[in-house]
Order: C-alpha cells, then structure tokens, then sequence
C-alpha cells in the first residue's frame, strides 16, 4: 500500500503517508471492526470484492485475473481480522476455495479477541452439493460451517456432519432457499460476529436486498475487461438503494481500495 486518502470522521485511520509500503499492523488498524455492531443482528457483515472499470466482477469466470499482489494482500488481512468468512456454494466450486489458514502476523491480535488462529469457512448451500471430501472440509483448523435451508435433504445434511462440518439452518420457509437475512444472527450465536463476504456476486446481492450489510471494502482494478462478466452485486432489485458513506481509500498502482460504511438512520 502507498497511499492513504481517509477521511476525518475515521480517527482509526492513520493521517496521509508519504509514498511508502503500509505494515500489515497499519492496515489491520485502518480496518478493524467496530467494537459494536449497530445492526439488531449482533454481527457485522463486511464484504470485499474486487470489479474492473468497467463493473466487471470476474474475467473469464475468477475474480483473479482481475486482482494484484496489494489486493491479495488486504484480502489476507481481512481475512485475518474476522470470525468467519461467509461465501457461496458456486464460488467455492468455481474458486477452488481451501481452509482458512492461520498466520503469525495476526496471531497476537486474535488471541486478544478471543479469536480461534483462523476464521471458519461459512459456505451457503440450499442443495448441499458440495464436495465433502475437500480440503475445505477435510483439513480446517476451525470446523467449516455450512449454511442451509429447512429443506436440505437429510442425507446431505448428514454427509456434512460426517465431514466434520458445523451444518446451519438459516430459513425455515417451505421454498427450501437460504434466508440471507438470517445469516448474521445464526453465525452470531455460534459466536461469529465478525463476518467477511467474499461473493460471490449472487450472495452479495441478496446481502443487499436484505438489508444486512454494514460494509463494502471494493477495490477497483485500472482494466477493462468487456464482456458480459455480472457486476460484484448481481441479483434481485432492492426496493430501496441502500446508502452508504465512504470511509477511506487508499491507491497503489493504480488500484483503489475503497471502503464504505452503511448509514443507520
């Protein structure tokens, strides 16, 4: 990271830098969580995604091709900050998603919180058909969590739990879907209340449309992409434009990482 642009009502955030490399304790500190989340909730969902100039969310199917050595660097340290990261069942298949892994730069910090060495894995499935033979369930330091429906068929619920997973019913509707919006308590009462959403962009939208994001940390690669890659939010309508206030952005090769703060009437 070389440059800082906060904004005064952030006091966590160091003043502007000159052109230099940002320590991870700096970043982390930019970063933290509130102390208090504001929603009922009682956790605070933050996403991070990244998107081209021209609102792609991917090229060619991964996020990848679109990131840089900055940006892998605050997703590890976003990472590092939170309970648990909650992700879609597509974008683990597509992304090829393994355990959290625990990192010595962050290992102070999260034994002060009271943090396990890594977040758990929150995967949301309806159906369950995930491969439960997977590093991302065979080899975790903390248990993954998967997040389903009323529906889900028992013995997908039962391979789950003979993988070692924590199985979640968030939703008790006849439809079978996930209800987002019952995510962050859910995750909550097991004690997760630091979340961090990494998409995909279909989770994302129904994060939105249900009113239960609290943060957007979105970085925005200098590339042009075309096609017809969905944009980081890609779902239903919200009926109302949730508003959001930037709190910092910080440049670095061109790449901007932005983070904004939802406003709470």
């Amino acid at each position: 990271m070389r440059r800082l642009f906060p904004l005064p009502t952030e006091p966590s955030v160091p003043p502007a830098a000159p052109d230099r490399e940002w320590g991870l304790d700096e970043l982390a500190d930019a970063y933290a969580y509130p102390e208090r989340p504001q929603s009922a909730s009682g956790a605070y969902l933050r996403a991070n995604m990244v998107s081209s100039l021209d609102g792609a969310a991917h090229h060619d199917g991964r996020s990848k091709p679109l990131s840089s050595e900055t940006d892998m660097r605050i997703f590890g340290m976003l990472r590092g900050l939170a309970d648990a990261v909650v992700v879609g069942a597509e974008t683990v298949r597509r992304e090829g998603y393994r355990p959290a892994r625990a990192r010595e730069a962050f290992a102070e910090r999260r034994a002060a919180l009271g943090q396990p060495p890594a977040p758990a894995i929150a995967v949301v499935s309806a159906s369950l058909e995930l491969d439960f033979a997977a590093p991302l369930f065979t080899g975790p330091l903390v248990p993954t969590v998967v997040i389903t429906g009323a529906q889900a068929a028992e013995d997908r619920v039962e391979a789950a739990k003979a993988a070692g997973a924590r199985v979640v019913r968030a939703g008790a509707g006849p439809s079978g879907r996930v209800d987002v919006a019952a995510i962050p308590p859910a995750l909550a009462e097991l004690g997760h209340t630091r979340l961090l959403t990494e998409g995909g962009p279909r989770l994302l939208a129904q994060f939105v449309t249900a009113g239960v994001l609290d943060e957007l940390c979105l970085a925005v690669a200098p590339l042009m992409v075309a096609g017809d890659a969905a944009r980081i939010a890609n779902g239903p309508l919200a009926a109302e434009p949730e508003q959001f206030a930037l709190a910092s952005v910080l440049e670095d090769a061109g790449f901007l990482f932005t983070r904004y703060r939802r406003i709470y009437p």
